[in-house]
C-alpha cells in the first residue's frame, strides 16, 4: 500500500477538524485572565495593558489582588459561588482596579482555571434588560401567525442591536438553512427566502452554537488579540467554549468578509435540546452594542426559543389528537371487515385525508395491492426487501425512494417520496404512502458548491465568493414528510396492530405474535410516559428566591411563561375553546405539595374561562402559588381554600384564602409578581383585583366579568354573553377612499417597543411604508434619500427636541403630527403653534383622527 497522499483531492472535512475553541487568540474589543484556583494569574491577553495599564507578561504569576481592588475582588468571588460549570456569570458597571475606570465582566470555568474577560462598560447605555425582554416577549405572545412571529422577533433583536440585517434561520433536515424572516434597514439588500448550505456551518461549529448560544463579532476587520504565554500545540490552548471575547476561525472571517459583513451577531435557537436554527445579525461596518444590551439580547433569544417550542408543543398536540381520532376510526372500520386491511383504496381514501399522498400499496408476502400514483408492482418487492432492515416498530419515510436502489428513479414522476408504516413483524407488512416527484426551483444564496484552495495543509475548500441568489431545479424528489405526517403513520400503524391482534388471538400461533405485538406496544407506551414525566417535571421546577441577577430573572420568567404554556395547552386541547379553571388551580397549587396530603380545597361550581382568561389567570395563579410556597401556607403544611361564587349576571367572584401557614407581613418592596396579581385582571380582563396580607394568611379576591365565564350545568355547558359595550372603531376607509391608504411614513421615535407599537397601528390604518429613525440625525439622511407623505414626530428623541427637523419637513411640505409624553405640559408657540400632538399613550383612533386631521388642514 502506497503512503503517498493524492493532494489532487481537496480534503472535506477539514473544516470540520479546525480547533475553532482553542485558537489561543481573543477579540480586541476587551481581555482576557485565566486565573487558577490559587486566584494567580495564569495566562493574559496580549492588551492588558490597553485595557488594565499593566503589561501581560507581569500579570502572569501575580495573585488577582494585586491588580484590582478590593471591592471588585469581593463582587467577583460572590459571584464565582454561584457560578456552575457549563455556564457563565456577569457583573456590569465594576471599578475594577479604580473607581473610575469601570468595566462590564463575565465570569467562566474552563477546565480547572477561571476565566475573567471584561470590557470597558458604557454607562450611557444601562437599561432595565428584565423589563425591556418582558415587553418584548409580551409583544410575540400577542402574534397571531407563525409567520409574525418570527418576522416580530427579527424586529425587536433589530431594534435593540441596532443591526442593519436580522435574520431568522431554520435548519431542515439537511443541515440546510432557509431564511424564514428579516428585518432589514431601508436599502439594505433582502436574503428572505434564501436556502444556505449546510457545509456553510460545520459539524463544531453547531456544537458550539448549542453550548454557548451567544456570539459577537464586532470588527471583523479587527486584527486578533494571543492569549500568553503562547501554548504550541491546539490541546494546550485555552478552551474558549463559553468565551465572550473568543477569535473566530479564519475561514468564518473570509466567509464574512465575502458577503460584504462588517460585524456579525448571532443568537442560538434551541428547540427541546436541538439547535432548530439561528438569529444572525449582519452590519455592513463595525459595530459593537454595549454588553448590557448584548445581554438583552441573548436573554430574549431564550425566552424565544422557550415561547417557540411551547408553541410546537400546543402544535404537536393537536396533530396527536387528530391521529388518535383516525385511527378509532379505521379501528372501528377494520373490526368490522377485516378485508378493508388490503383495501389500498380505502386506505387512501382515509389516510390520504391527513397525509397527503398521491398513491398507496399494500405490501402482503405474495400478494401487492395498489392505489393511485405508485411504483409498478415489482418494485414493491425492492422496496419491501430494503424496509425488512430497518425497525418494525417505527415508520420510514424518505422524499427520493431513489436512495433505497437507483433503478426506482425511472419512476420518480410517478412516486418520488414514499412513508411506509409496518403493520407486523413476522412476516413483514407494509402500507406505504407515495407522492409524485416535485419540481422545485431552490434559491440558494450563491453557489452552494465550494471552491478549492491550496493551503499549507493541502487542498481545502474555500468560502464562496458571492452570495448572489443562485436558482437550482431539483428533480427525482418529493415534498418531505413532516413530523405531522410521522406521528399520524405511528398512529395509524399501532391501531392497525391492534385490530390484527384482535383478530389473531384464535390461533396458538397467532398468540404468539400477539404477545410480541403486544410487548412492542408496552415499550412504546412506557416511552411515551417517561417523555410525559420528563415533561411534567420541568414544567413544575420551582422557582428560586427573588431575582438579584439576570439569570436569576430568567429563571423565575421561564416558570411564568411556563405557566402560559400550561394554559395554552389547556385550551388548544378544547379546540381554543374554554378551559377549566379548576384544572389550573390544581395544577399550579399542587406543583408545591411537600408531602402526600391534599394542599388545595375548592369550593363551587366547575367554572371555565375563555382562552384570554385562563391566560390571564395562569399568570396571577402562577404568582399567588409561588409567593405562597416561599412565604405563606404552601411553604409549611398549610392549605390553601379557593371559593368560586357565580353572580347573576354570569361574572364570577373568586376568593383565595391561605390557612395554617406562618404569620403573614406585607412585602417590604413591590415587585413584578405583585403587579401581575394586583393589575392583570383589572388591566387585561376589565375586572377586579384586591390582596391583603392577614397574619392569618394572604387573602385575595378577584372578579371576572361574565364575557370570560362559561359555568358547567349537569351535562351542560351554561353560556353568559352580556351585551357588550360598543369598542371603539376604527373606520379607515377603503383602500381606494381613506387618505392614509398607501402612504410612506416616517416615525422618529427612540423607544424601540413605542415605536413597533407605532408601527404596528399605522400598518394597521393602511400606512403603505413605515420607515423608523431613533435619532434626529438618521431622521434628516432619510429625508434627503427619500420622499415621505406623512411624519410622526416624537418632540423629545435621545435629549434632543425635534422642531427644526418638523421646520424643515414643513419648508418640504410633507405634513406631521407630534407625539409627546410630556402631557398637559407642552406649550408650542412660534411656527408650530397649532400643530396636532398626540399625548401618550395613545390608542390607533387617536392616531388616526391625528393624521386625517393633518391631511385636511394641509388640503385647507
Amino acid at each position: 500500500m502506497s503512503d503517498t497522499i493524492d493532494q489532487s483531492i481537496p480534503d472535506l472535512t477539514i473544516c470540520d477538524r479546525e480547533p475553532i475553541t482553542r485558537l489561543d487568540r481573543i477579540q480586541s474589543f476587551g481581555f482576557l485572565l485565566a486565573l487558577s484556583n490559587d486566584w494567580v494569574i495564569a495566562r493574559a491577553s496580549a492588551n492588558a495593558a490597553d485595557m488594565l495599564g499593566t503589561a501581560a507578561d507581569r500579570l502572569i504569576g501575580q495573585p488577582l489582588d494585586t491588580l484590582v481592588s478590593g471591592q471588585a475582588l469581593h463582587d467577583i468571588r460572590n459571584r464565582m459561588s454561584i457560578l456552575q460549570a457549563t455556564s457563565s456569570e456577569r457583573l456590569y458597571d465594576i471599578g475594577l482596579i479604580t473607581p473610575k475606570k469601570r468595566f462590564d465582566l463575565s465570569l467562566h470555568f474552563s477546565g480547572d482555571l477561571l476565566i475573567l474577560e471584561g470590557e470597558p462598560s458604557r454607562p450611557q447605555d444601562r437599561i432595565d434588560a428584565a423589563s425591556m425582554v418582558r415587553s418584548m416577549i409580551e409583544r410575540l405572545r400577542r402574534t397571531t401567525t407563525v409567520t409574525d412571529f418570527h418576522r416580530d422577533a427579527a424586529r425587536q433583536v433589530r431594534a435593540i442591536t441596532g443591526f442593519e440585517r436580522v435574520m431568522i434561520y431554520r435548519f431542515d433536515d439537511n443541515g440546510d438553512g432557509d431564511v424564514i424572516a428579516e428585518s432589514t434597514r431601508s436599502n439594505t439588500e433582502s436574503f428572505l427566502g434564501l436556502r444556505y448550505p449546510a457545509s456553510d456551518i460545520p459539524v463544531q461549529a453547531r456544537a458550539l452554537y448549542l453550548a454557548n448560544p451567544f456570539r459577537i463579532i464586532p470588527d471583523v476587520q479587527a486584527p486578533t488579540v494571543p492569549v500568553l504565554p503562547v501554548r504550541g500545540q491546539p490541546d494546550q490552548a485555552l478552551d474558549m467554549t463559553y468565551a465572550v471575547t473568543r477569535a473566530v476561525s479564519p475561514v468564518h472571517i473570509e466567509y464574512l468578509t465575502n458577503m460584504g459583513v462588517g460585524a456579525s451577531l448571532s443568537i442560538s435557537i434551541i428547540v427541546e435540546g436541538r439547535l432548530w436554527g439561528l438569529i444572525a445579525c449582519h452590519h455592513s461596518e463595525a459595530r459593537c452594542p454595549s454588553f448590557v444590551m448584548r445581554t438583552a439580547a441573548e436573554l430574549f433569544g431564550l425566552m424565544y426559543s422557550m415561547t417557540l417550542e411551547s408553541r410546537l408543543r400546543g402544535n404537536t398536540a393537536v396533530d396527536e389528537r387528530n391521529a388518535r381520532a383516525l385511527s378509532d376510526r379505521m379501528m372501528m372500520a377494520i373490526a368490522g371487515d377485516e378485508t378493508l386491511l388490503t383495501n389500498a383504496a380505502w386506505i387512501r381514501d382515509n389516510v390520504g385525508g391527513m397525509i397527503q399522498c398521491d398513491g398507496v400499496a399494500v405490501f402482503r408476502p405474495g400478494a401487492v395491492t395498489l392505489n393511485g400514483s405508485t411504483p409498478p408492482e415489482g418494485d414493491i418487492a425492492t422496496i419491501a426487501r430494503f424496509l425488512d432492515t430497518t425497525s418494525p416498530s417505527r415508520v420510514y419515510d424518505t422524499n427520493a425512494i431513489a436512495v433505497i436502489d437507483p433503478g426506482l428513479a425511472q419512476s420518480a414522476d410517478r412516486a418520488a417520496g414514499m412513508l411506509a408504516i409496518p403493520v407486523s413483524r413476522t412476516p413483514r407488512d407494509y402500507i406505504m404512502l407515495f407522492r409524485r416527484e416535485l419540481l422545485e426551483e431552490v434559491r440558494w444564496s450563491g453557489d452552494p458548491t465550494k471552491a478549492v484552495v491550496k493551503t499549507e495543509d493541502g487542498l481545502r475548500l474555500s468560502p464562496r465568493k458571492s452570495f448572489a441568489a443562485f436558482a437550482e431545479m431539483v428533480r427525482g424528489k418529493a415534498s418531505p414528510f413532516s413530523d405531522a405526517d410521522r406521528r399520524i403513520g405511528e398512529a395509524v400503524r399501532i391501531a392497525i396492530i391492534e385490530v390484527i391482534l384482535r383478530y389473531s388471538e384464535a390461533a396458538s400461533g397467532e398468540r404468539r405474535r400477539s404477545t410480541e405485538r403486544s410487548t412492542l406496544l408496552i415499550a412504546e407506551l412506557n416511552h411515551r410516559v417517561r417523555n410525559i414525566l420528563t415533561l411534567v417535571r420541568g414544567l413544575i421546577a420551582r422557582t428560586g428566591q427573588s431575582a438579584t441577577s439576570v439569570a436569576e430573572y430568567t429563571t423565575a420568567l421561564n416558570g411564568r411563561v411556563q405557566a402560559l404554556a400550561r394554559a395554552h395547552d389547556y385550551v388548544t386541547r378544547n379546540s381554543w375553546g374554554p378551559a377549566s379553571l379548576v384544572a389550573l388551580l390544581e395544577d399550579e397549587v399542587n406543583a408545591h405539595r411537600r408531602n402526600a396530603h391534599d394542599v388545595l380545597l375548592i369550593d363551587g361550581p366547575l367554572v371555565h374561562l375563555q382562552p384570554t382568561a385562563i391566560a390571564t389567570m395562569a399568570l396571577v395563579i402562577h404568582e399567588l402559588a409561588t409567593n405562597s410556597a416561599k412565604y405563606g401556607a404552601l411553604s409549611t403544611e398549610g392549605v390553601v381554600h379557593v371559593a368560586l361564587d357565580l353572580r347573576a349576571d354570569g361574572g364570577l367572584d373568586i376568593r383565595w384564602r391561605e390557612l395554617g401557614g406562618p404569620p403573614v407581613q406585607a412585602p417590604t418592596r413591590r415587585g413584578f409578581g405583585s403587579v401581575v396579581i394586583e393589575r392583570t385582571v383589572p388591566f387585561d380582563l376589565q375586572g377586579t383585583a384586591e390582596i391583603r396580607y392577614s397574619l392569618s394568611g394572604v387573602e385575595a379576591d378577584f372578579f371576572i366579568p361574565a364575557k370570560y365565564v362559561v359555568a358547567s350545568s349537569g351535562d351542560a355547558e351554561i353560556w353568559f354573553e352580556p351585551a357588550a359595550p360598543d369598542e371603539p372603531h376604527v373606520d379607515s376607509g377603503s383602500p381606494e377612499t381613506s387618505p392614509i391608504t398607501g402612504t410612506s411614513i416616517l416615525l422618529l421615535e427612540d423607544s424601540m417597543i413605542i415605536a413597533l407599537e407605532t408601527e404596528d397601528m399605522l400598518y394597521a390604518l393602511g400606512a403603505g411604508k413605515v420607515t423608523t429613525a431613533s435619532t434626529i440625525a438618521e431622521a434628516h439622511a432619510l429625508v434627503s434619500a427619500n420622499h415621505f407623505d406623512l411624519a410622526v414626530l416624537d418632540i423629545n428623541v435621545a435629549g434632543q427636541v425635534s422642531f427644526d427637523f418638523a421646520h424643515r419637513l414643513k419648508t418640504d411640505g410633507v405634513p406631521y403630527v407630534f407625539a409627546s409624553g410630556y402631557g398637559d405640559q407642552v406649550v408650542l408657540a412660534g411656527e408650530e403653534a397649532g400643530t396636532i400632538v398626540l399625548q401618550k399613550p395613545f390608542e390607533i383612533d387617536h392616531l388616526r383622527q391625528a393624521l386625517l386631521m393633518c391631511i385636511e388642514t394641509r388640503s385647507a
